[in-house]
């Protein structure tokens, strides 16, 4: 089974001068865990994400730009 991922989307910010990207994903219950990945992209990310996750910095809400839902996954949430 993969990931069963609906919508994975990321936002970008620049505060003060610096760059921050913001990740999140819909994937449906019964998917592998992000930490049981093999692929080496999967891998990859997840030693950015290791690297340059801040912990410390405080959740802002962001203004949406565009939101892509397929048809199909839009229904179905309705």
């Amino acid at each position: 089974m993969d990931k069963q991922m609906y919508v994975e989307t990321i936002f970008r910010e620049v505060l003060n001068g610096e760059e921050y990207l913001y990740w999140y994903v819909v994937q449906r219950s019964g998917g592998i865990d992000v930490d049981d990945l093999e692929h080496w992209i999967d891998k990859k990310h997840i030693e950015y994400w290791d690297d340059c996750i801040d912990k410390t910095f405080k959740p802002v809400d962001l203004q949406t730009e565009v939101v892509m839902i397929p048809e199909k996954v839009r229904n179905s949430m309705n």
